[in-house]
């Protein structure tokens, strides 16, 4: 009785939230989903090619590209060659990379780094030359800065600017997406939350572009809105994903109990800085022949075993011996950041510790963007063309941005001219809200230190076994449907932690930015890939 009295008050909600939802349907030749770097130059490559519609889940400004402080890599200096940036990318990738990604990245990325000084980027420069500086796991001096450490925001300002001059580029801002439209393994378009409405959007082609997932940790250098949400969608529609285990910790992270968490760029020790314990020593000799340069990874692993033997929460990165000039001119973001919370960094150590921020798996796609899905493409960190293997070179996620952004863009475009927009079936979407009393924001709270504690920097087979038991309590989340930012994003959120976990589970060996305590070798199977799909679970790729 009371079943036949709940079921009935659950349908009596959904009738009534299905009344007052409003679902609209529109058409565009091109939908494009995020506005960060790869997708905005997507738009780009598209814009001549008919409409195009832009969607963003905030504002336009608000991307992970915004935060990038370190800059841009490009063999464009007098000392450096194409080649050895392939070999230093090769190389942080540690055996994984896919070598023709690789070369297509630092063959193009000098052309397109011309093509956004001529659209009027403004990086620094020392006299009439372009300044390039130095970062971790480079062999030469090969990044470039815009304004000190705001390159991202340069390279957001200008790809801004250039999509505005086309009039047939329309923004949707404060747009979530709910899910793909998918007729016949053939993506059709994606329906959309813009405040009370629901609008089906169709499209000849659609390019994800919806950047990382490094909010799922509860320590991070990504912005609010990285919550895995592309992968998430595509999994859902049954696309491939690929090397989700791999997730890249950045070594410096500000470190506060009364401070937001921020990046330290990498920059700061490609300048000179240097890392010491609580105690004041330097240790990085002591872990790798490249110092303070060493890979990402082993930085932020050394990192972790000084905390744990000192008993502390944090080291620190010391710039004080470097002129307090040129500190401030080359670093004023950090400079005037690090100050609001009393830390001078000219004269005071400073507070770090690592912290979720890149990831090199997501959507499998070709050299071509192009996804296991029809009509459906990908670019910049939701996807993975390969391009970084195991773990990502410094700087080179930018200029990936650009290449792989406008290769999706292309070839999108190509598919484009052989299908026609009455070939498209129109459907709508219903559902209504999920019967379950968790509280989301607490649900949200606890999987981000659920997945810092038992899926982070080091992993093995108990803790990360404990991690899916508490995920598998949430799968009632997963399978709801909801009509909210806050609520979809926890969804998302779960969906790609699973993801992330089933693709350690499997991997057991230690390679890249993939350490497990229990498997500290590489492992008989180390040179395959994982995948994802909804269809045939987690397995390693034919």
């Amino acid at each position: 009785m009371y079943g036949t009295i709940f079921s009935i008050f659950v349908c009596f909600i959904h009738c009534a939230f299905s009344t007052i939802m409003k679902i609209s349907t529109e058409k565009t030749d091109f939908l494009v989903i995020g506005g960060g770097v790869a997708g905005l130059r997507a738009a780009i490559e598209l814009a001549p090619r008919g409409s195009v519609v832009v969607l963003t889940k905030d504002k336009i400004t608000e991307s992970s590209t915004g935060y990038a402080q370190g800059g841009i890599a490009v063999a464009l200096s007098d000392e450096d060659e194409v080649r050895i940036h392939y070999d230093d990318t090769i190389k942080a990738g540690d055996g994984l990379c896919n070598e023709e990604a690789v070369s297509i990245l630092v063959e193009k990325g000098p052309g397109f780094i011309l093509e956004l000084i001529s659209w009027g980027a403004e990086f620094d420069k020392e006299g009439s030359k372009l300044a390039f500086t130095m970062e971790a796991a480079h062999s030469r001096k090969r990044i470039l800065h815009a304004h000190g450490d705001s390159t991202g925001k340069e390279l957001e300002r200008v790809l801004i600017n250039k999509v505005q001059t086309f009039p047939s580029v329309s923004r949707y801002n404060f747009a979530f997406t709910l899910d793909l439209i998918i007729e016949d393994n053939r993506c059709i378009g994606a329906s959309i939350l813009k405040g009370n409405e629901i609008i089906n959007i169709f499209a000849k082609a659609v390019i994800l572009a919806t950047g990382g997932a490094g909010q799922l940790f509860s320590r991070t250098t990504n912005p609010p809105i990285a919550t895995g949400d592309g992968m998430a969608i595509a999994y859902r529609a049954g696309a491939l994903l690929k090397d989700m285990e791999f997730i890249q910790f950045h070594p410096t992270s500000f470190y506060s109990l009364s401070a937001p968490q921020f990046l330290l760029s990498e920059a700061l020790r490609g300048e000179g800085a240097v890392l010491k314990n609580i105690n004041g020593e330097r240790f990085m000799p002591g872990y790798h022949p490249m110092s303070d340069l060493a890979p990402r990874d082993t930085v932020a692993r050394a990192i972790v075993s000084e905390m744990v033997r000192t008993g502390a929460m944090h080291v620190y990165l010391d710039l004080t011996h470097l002129d307090n000039d040129f500190i401030k001119k080359r670093f004023p973001l950090i400079y005037s950041t690090c100050l609001q919370f009393n830390i001078d960094i000219t004269r005071d150590l400073i507070p770090v510790s690592p912290a979720a921020h890149y990831i090199m798996g997501g959507v499998k796609t070709n050299l071509h963007g192009e996804t296991s899905i029809k009509g459906l493409f990908a670019a910049g960190e939701v996807a993975c063309t390969g391009v970084h293997g195991a773990n990502r070179l410094a700087s080179n996620s930018l200029l990936e941005g650009l290449v792989y952004g406008a290769e999706a863009g292309k070839t999108a475009a190509m598919y484009a001219e052989k299908v026609k927009m009455q070939d498209i079936v129109q459907t709508s979407r219903q559902g209504g809200p999920a019967p379950f009393n968790f509280d989301l924001k607490e649900v949200k709270n606890s999987l981000r230190q659920l997945m810092w504690e038992k899926v982070g920097i080091i992993r093995c087979r108990e803790s990360m076994s404990d991690a899916k038991t508490r995920l598998g309590e949430w799968d009632i989340i997963i399978k709801a449907d909801f009509f909210s930012r806050q609520e979809l994003e926890v969804k998302n959120m779960l969906t790609t932690a699973n993801l992330i976990t089933d693709a350690a589970l499997l991997r057991e060996g230690s390679i890249g930015a993939h350490y497990r305590s229990d498997f500290k070798e590489r492992g008989e199977k180390w040179q395959r890939h994982t995948e994802n799909q909804k269809e045939k679970g987690t397995t390693w790729a034919e």
